[in-house]
């Protein structure tokens, strides 16, 4: 242990920091800094293929990177395997792995008395684009983050009852943060030739639970001169993506992943956001949607709605509660003075959702986890 006040904390499971693919590298990232802020000291594992000039630190962090088999079902499994050999090496006070696929690497850490809490993500495999396989390999794991993590995650409390009824685990539940600084927006909406508050925005992977596809097609059937700007990206969904991109007219915009300065002026300025993602537990960006701009269309979910309560609307797929209905409805509204109370959702934010909060539950949890005081 590195002194009686101070810990040392690997981070592995995700792709790296600093973040350039989603919602767990952001995670990873606001919370290693923040730590680092305090006195300790965090290595992060990352994946030597994201980061071509592999730095040896970013913001304080100390960043290892390791290679990946780039398939789609090896790449987070293959690349966690090898950040666990190395974490052997070191003198780490405690390990949180991200999620539950990469559970397999639990016993191998706790027979070498590392304390690992295990962040298991939603039930993902739910996700359509795993195989008979993928779904196995992901039921295996949420049992062995159960049965052997020191301590088990949620970030939902939807996701700790799911373990709690179906694995008999006793997780704690520590949400995701949202916090966005006070800066000048950067010149992304003059680059992609729109207007503060009079874009649709849309903002996750492009993968079928995330319903890229459905909600082109509602927009495409909502009479206005409003933009859809669908920010995301997916590296094994190429069909998916051409699917999108030929269902999407004039009025759609791809601007690719983005992240850091871009990602949140487009928050800060969305007429209105779309959440429609159907697995996981907390949504980072519908987090950072109703901390920013506040006008929020999200999926009819237990998850979501655990998230947004009543400072957001809620749609379905079909019905009388459709998502071009719902759009419709909204982007009237927003034109006739605004239809949603955007200061409601953004308490509703900064009440149980910022970074600092979230980190001191992490804090106080890897102290009871190493006995330290």
């Amino acid at each position: 242990m590195t002194s009686s006040s101070s810990l040392s904390v690997a981070i592995l499971g995700t792709r790296g920091v600093p973040p350039r693919y989603g919602g767990f590298e952001t995670f990873a990232a606001e919370l290693s800094t923040r730590l680092v802020d305090r006195g300790h000291r965090v290595t992060v594992y990352c994946r030597s293929g994201l980061y071509p000039d592999r730095p040896g630190s970013w913001r304080g962090v100390d960043l290892v990177h390791l290679p990946a088999l780039r398939q789609k079902y090896l790449e987070t499994v293959s690349h966690t395997f090898l950040s666990s050999l190395d974490a052997l090496r070191r003198d780490f006070d405690v390990v949180l792995v991200c999620n539950a696929a990469n559970a397999f690497v639990i016993p191998l850490l706790r027979a070498a008395r590392l304390p690992v809490a295990t962040n298991v993500d939603g039930v993902e495999r739910k996700r359509k684009k795993w195989n008979l396989l993928g779904k196995l390999v992901y039921l295996g794991g949420e049992a062995m983050s159960a049965d052997f993590s020191t301590r088990t995650i949620a970030d939902a409390e939807v996701i700790a009852d799911y373990y709690r009824r179906e694995l008999g685990a006793n997780p704690v539940t520590i949400a995701y943060g949202a916090d966005f600084p006070e800066e000048e927006d950067s010149t992304v909406l003059e680059s992609l030739g729109i207007r503060s508050g009079r874009y649709v925005l849309y903002v996750s992977r492009f993968e079928p639970e995330n319903h890229p596809l459905e909600v082109v097609e509602a927009f495409g059937r909502v009479n206005t001169d409003w933009p859809l700007v669908m920010v995301g990206s997916a590296p094994y969904s190429s069909e998916l993506i051409r699917q999108v991109h030929a269902a999407a007219g004039d009025r759609v915009l791809f601007p690719g992943a983005l992240y850091g300065i871009d990602y949140r002026t487009l928050q800060r300025n969305a007429g209105l956001y779309v959440q429609a993602t159907e697995v996981g537990g907390t949504h980072p960006a519908l987090i950072e949607a109703m901390g920013s701009n506040g006008a929020v269309l999200a999926l009819d979910t237990p998850e979501n709605r655990e998230v947004g309560g009543d400072t957001v609307r809620f749609f379905r797929l079909a019905g009388d509660r459709s998502l071009d209905r719902m759009l419709s409805e909204a982007i009237s509204a927003e034109e006739r003075g605004g239809g949603f109370d955007r200061e409601r959702a953004r308490g509703r934010v900064a009440e149980r959702y910022r970074w600092e909060v979230i980190v001191d539950r992490y804090e106080a949890l890897f102290r009871e986890m190493t006995g330290s005081s």
